[in-house]
């Protein structure tokens, strides 16, 4: 696909170009995500490199494979470059300390006692943000190089079940990406681990071998599918002090930091033509709100999913003045029938079916302006679709594959007002998970 054949343009001031000859795999919730991600670390025959953001010791990964950390050590143990880039929040983000692995004592005793292997890096961001990718990266430079992004923490609430049947659980999405697109997530972890924050402190560095540095990727992999991807960030404006481009292709040198996501989102709201669908953990940013409202009076049909357990800012309860605006939550059922709300944790965006996003990047100030994050944007008629059918059928159990993306989502307002209503009269016999959040 060239440049001029986007219906949606892409962000053109960006630490790395658009790159053709992409697969993309959607990963629908944490369960199916990390079920692949471990095959794939299993599989790995050089390398693997994760950035995490929250870690807790209770995380169990799918099928009894043990801890995240269990994981990547056995993957240590046969010879494979296992190595991590963890968060450490600093005083004006203490109260996150709770859930990040951030390198108390006790946590470099479970290090020694079952990450033996693992190689370490800690990086603080700038004073009140987050480094908020998630990724992996299985052998880095190979011809099988392959990553997964998106929002997914490593923690029980998220590694659960499509259907949200139980308690206290989170939704949320991964995307599995092949093809010369990797290239970038592969020049953004060797970035961020060789300039990380802690490197040159004790306490800083875990492993035999952490205090080397990596090389910057050589070579672009080969293609292995259709999708035109632009992989998009976050960077605060001083984070990096060298090394902002990519040192393959036609990319944008970035000196004053990158906000690609921002540009992305608001670009593809106002370049849409049918529909946008929106999950976000957040949604309070005024410019991205005031492309919402242009795009509602152009007669956009827009649905947007967010956590029913939050207040609605005004800005966002002002677009339902819109027949055309859904916005929605979703809860599930647990084994007495009771409905309990499922925290949206995914930061995605679907529009026209033809053009989407998936990665960390919610709207919200934080990860718009100050933390670094890292999305995919996607120009891909066949993954877009996939994308939406595959969440729209959790969400609203019903197939909509004889639909197009315009009417899928005129049926998905119907039935979260109709659910409303069940919910209001205390009847959970509700068609899906998805329900309005507007009386």
């Amino acid at each position: 696909m060239h440049k001029s054949d986007f219906t949606i343009p892409h962000a053109s001031i960006a630490s790395y170009p658009i790159r053709s000859g992409n697969s993309i795999r959607p990963l629908i919730d944490g369960e199916p995500a990390f079920r692949r991600v471990c095959e794939a670390i299993e599989a790995a025959s050089r390398s693997v490199w994760v950035t995490i953001t929250f870690l807790w010791t209770t995380c169990q990964m799918p099928d009894g494979r043990g801890t995240p950390l269990a994981v990547l050590n056995r993957a240590a143990q046969k010879g494979i470059d296992v190595r991590i880039i963890f968060w450490r929040p600093d005083p004006e983000t203490e109260a996150l300390k709770t859930h990040a692995f951030w390198g108390t004592p006790e946590q470099f005793d479970l290090l020694r006692t079952c990450a033996s292997s693992i190689l370490i890096r800690w990086d603080r961001a700038q004073p009140g943000y987050c480094q908020h990718q998630k990724s992996w990266l299985i052998d880095a430079g190979t011809k099988t190089e392959t990553a997964f992004l998106g929002g997914i923490n490593l923690n029980p609430h998220s590694v659960v079940a499509p259907g949200h049947h139980g308690q206290g659980q989170n939704h949320d999405v991964y995307i599995e990406l092949k093809g010369p697109s990797t290239v970038d997530i592969h020049h953004n972890f060797v970035q961020r681990w060789n300039e990380a924050s802690e490197r040159h402190l004790p306490a800083g560095l875990w492993g035999k071998g952490s205090a080397s540095d990596l090389p910057f990727p050589t070579s672009v992999p080969d293609q292995k599918g259709s999708a035109t991807i632009q992989i998009q960030r976050t960077i605060h404006s001083s984070r990096y002090s060298n090394g902002h481009a990519a040192p393959l292709g036609d990319a944008y040198p970035i000196e004053a930091g990158e906000r690609s996501n921002f540009a992305q989102y608001r670009a593809a709201i106002s370049a849409a033509r049918r529909s946008i669908y929106i999950e976000n953990q957040s949604l309070s940013v005024p410019e991205i709100i005031e492309c919402l409202r242009l795009a509602l009076q152009r007669g956009i049909e827009i649905v947007a999913v967010v956590p029913a357990e939050e207040t609605i800012p005004e800005i966002v309860a002002n677009l339902a003045a819109s027949s055309n605006f859904t916005l929605a939550g979703i809860a599930g059922l647990d084994d007495a029938g009771r409905r309990n709300p499922v925290w949206i944790h995914s930061k995605l965006m679907v529009v026209d079916g033809a053009w989407g996003t998936v990665g960390s990047c919610n709207l919200h100030r934080y990860s718009l302006f100050g933390n670094s994050e890292l999305n995919a944007a996607f120009w891909d008629h066949a993954t877009a679709r996939v994308l939406l059918s595959e969440l729209l059928s959790e969400h609203l159990d019903s197939d909509i594959s004889g639909l197009d993306d315009r009417a899928a989502l005129q049926l998905f307002g119907q039935i979260a007002r109709n659910n409303r209503r069940l919910l209001e009269n205390g009847d959970n016999s509700w068609q899906g998970l998805a329900f309005s959040l507007l009386p």
